[in-house]
């Protein structure tokens, strides 16, 4: 079937692609108010394993993960390396991953080089781990918002490793559960259309 690239399709209650996407795609956005229940470590795995099968450059697969779900005895670690606004809700969902990039690579003899795309590559990850999170009916909301310089020493983490982001996975719980000023954003956000973001041949063309 061919797709007119003027065509709106509806693929939500709240948002509209202006392509034929799958819906995966569009459903997936960044809640905050999560309700505390406990997440079994097979989705947990499932997701990280989703990040695993993503793409790097020469297949160095720079990523690392962190993580504790709620009963684990590190949870108040990684929760305790989010800045306080991210903490606040961050603390409700049902697990908290910190993704990490290697910034060297290996090579002969023992000797490294700096890599150029760990950040570009770690990206990649993070986002396949989103999108079966919600496949599996859970949602994830990454934070940059993050204690880096007490993240190596708190969890143990070689220097030559940069801290990304962390994401919090979780069920949708009460937004009215959520500071005032947090509770009307609890929405999912719109994207710019994609004229807008893409061009052919030249910039802004």
């Amino acid at each position: 079937m061919t797709i007119q690239s003027t065509k709106e399709f509806q693929i939500s209650d709240h948002r509209t692609a202006g392509h034929g996407v799958d819906p995966l795609f569009v459903d997936r956005w960044s809640p905050r108010a999560f309700d505390g229940s406990d997440m079994p470590e097979a989705d947990l795995k499932t997701i990280l394993e989703a990040a695993r099968w993503a793409p790097s450059a020469f297949n160095v697969q720079p990523w690392r993960f962190v993580y504790a779900r709620r009963a684990d005895d590190s949870w108040d670690t990684l929760v305790n390396l989010l800045n306080p606004f991210n903490k606040d809700w961050a603390q409700h969902a049902s697990a908290l991953v910190f993704l990490l990039s290697d910034t060297q690579i290996d090579g002969q003899n023992g000797e490294t080089r700096p890599a150029g795309t760990n950040s570009f590559d770690a990206g990649a990850a993070w986002a396949q781990a989103a999108l079966q999170a919600s496949s599996l009916g859970y949602h994830t909301h990454a934070m940059a918002g993050i204690l880096t310089e007490d993240i190596h020493q708190a969890l143990n983490v070689p220097l030559r490793f940069k801290a990304e982001i962390a994401f919090a996975i979780g069920k949708r719980g009460d937004a009215a559960a959520l500071a005032e000023g947090l509770q009307a954003r609890e929405l999912p956000s719109p994207r710019k259309p994609l004229a807008e973001i893409a061009f052919n041949g030249t910039f802004g063309a």
